[in-house]
């Protein structure tokens, strides 16, 4: 369906513009509270990551849902899973977290979950872009909604994370850093993985408002490669700035993406006949993934980029595993939706049950050269629309013959166009992938 406001996972962009603006947000609160908040006694959960904007955003969305009549829970500063594990435990309508995941502090953005701790469907999503446009009518007085601060959220959803993995586990002896990006973790991660017994070295766990993603977190693993070789830990831990993706490093400052930690896990499970239906990943994903779960006889899938679509496939299928390699990981025998910190346990009760290394349980997969080149646009147009960049393509992949893979997409949350190619050669990647970042470039005004 086609839809104005919200992208692949929610609403995104530069604070201030007219999507990310207070008044803009108050009308999406109100519409949001018109659609998802309907019945007596509707309550709305609403977390937030670090960023300095969500403060305004947070009273923005308290006033448009208040006007709706829907009351409102506020969790404070929440990973993006937690919000849509305690929309479940609460019975809410629907949960919203505040937050613009990996990007920097001054964009923000709404994500919404419905009452089962899922990703909205389209259709609710185009119902709330069509209550947008309507005249945003206050509900009686008597009927305003109410607004209350859940004390006890962090501590709700730790439990929840450590529940993830059997009760006998135990991270004793193990000695990890954790980089928490400066964002929603920084009040969870840490006391889940010391309470299960492991010694944590932190860094990016104090935000300022501003330094969310900044040098540190998944996106920005520099700082934990450094920090895990200088305090000679079995590995590393790294979230992005809304905690639902994960990366790691392991003892010799080694980055292992999201497509080697989605075959650990589904190594662990496969061997102890626990995986369902084939492992789901996108069109990004490695090819170097796919080869390796097919050595182990699993099923391997793809879909579009955005675990929406991993989990609108894995739900059609009946799987239970999937990702990206950017360390969106979903593990839906635990949870509804992409959780970095409970991905970063089943990894390692996966590393405890092999007695293993993270270096030794990913070294089946053997990454294939793989390029991406971001090119930023003025203004969104269709990529594959210019003839020439049509024919550069299919010469591309003419050339790449059956050994090599080319991708040219939009982002779903920056004005972006995202080049990749992949093949066995990495000169001959690079090279080309250099050529069509180029033609795009001059094509479309970048």
């Amino acid at each position: 369906m086609k839809r104005k406001y919200f992208g692949t996972d929610g609403i995104r962009g530069r604070v201030g513009d007219p999507s990310v603006s207070p008044d803009f947000v108050v009308k999406l609160g109100w519409a949001a509270g018109r659609v998802l908040g309907q019945g007596d006694g509707s309550t709305v959960l609403i977390g937030k990551d670090t960023r300095i904007s969500g403060y305004m955003f947070e009273s923005a969305l308290e006033a448009g849902l208040v006007a709706a009549g829907v009351d409102i829970r506020l969790l404070g500063p929440m990973p993006t899973p937690g919000v849509a594990y305690l929309t479940r435990t609460f019975r809410a309508a629907a949960g919203i977290v505040i937050t613009a995941s990996h990007n920097p502090y001054d964009d923000n953005g709404i994500k919404f979950f419905s009452s089962d701790g899922d990703k909205l469907p389209d259709e609710v999503e185009c119902a709330i872009e069509a209550a947008i446009d309507q005249p945003l009518r206050t509900v009686a007085s008597a009927d305003l909604g109410k607004v209350r601060r859940v004390d006890d959220a962090a501590g709700r959803y730790i439990e929840f994370c450590k529940s993830s993995v059997p009760a006998s586990t135990s991270l004793k002896g193990l000695k990890l850093v954790v980089d928490c990006a400066n964002g929603a973790t920084y009040n969870v991660a840490p006391f889940v993985f010391e309470e299960l017994g492991a010694e944590v070295v932190t860094i990016g766990t104090r935000p300022d408002g501003f330094n969310i993603n900044r040098e540190v977190g998944s996106t920005k693993p520099g700082a934990l490669t450094e920090a895990v070789v200088a305090e000679g830990a079995a590995l590393g831990i790294a979230f992005d700035g809304d905690g639902d993706r994960l990366m790691m490093v392991d003892a010799a400052g080694q980055v292992v993406d999201g497509d080697a930690l989605i075959y650990l896990i589904a190594n662990s499970r496969h061997a102890a006949n626990e995986l369902r239906g084939a492992v789901v990943g996108t069109l990004m994903s490695n090819l170097g993934l796919e080869l390796a779960l097919r050595r182990l006889g699993i099923d391997f899938t793809r879909t579009q980029v955005g675990d929406r679509y991993i989990m609108e496939r894995l739900k059609l299928d009946g799987g239970m595993l999937g990702g990206e390699p950017s360390g969106h990981i979903i593990c839906r025998d635990r949870t509804t939706t992409g959780d970095g910190i409970i991905a970063a346990l089943q990894v390692l009760q996966a590393l405890i049950d092999a007695d293993t290394s993270l270096a030794d349980a990913v070294r089946p997969v053997e990454r294939y050269p793989q390029v991406l080149i971001n090119v930023r646009l003025e203004q969104r147009t269709d990529v594959m629309s210019r003839p020439r960049i049509q024919d550069a393509v299919r010469a591309a992949e003419a050339s790449l013959g059956d050994q090599g893979r080319i991708l040219l997409r939009h982002s779903g949350t920056e004005p972006l166009v995202r080049v990749m190619v992949e093949g066995f050669d990495a000169v001959s990647v690079q090279t080309l992938a250099e050529e069509l970042a180029g033609l795009v470039r001059e094509e479309l005004g970048a």
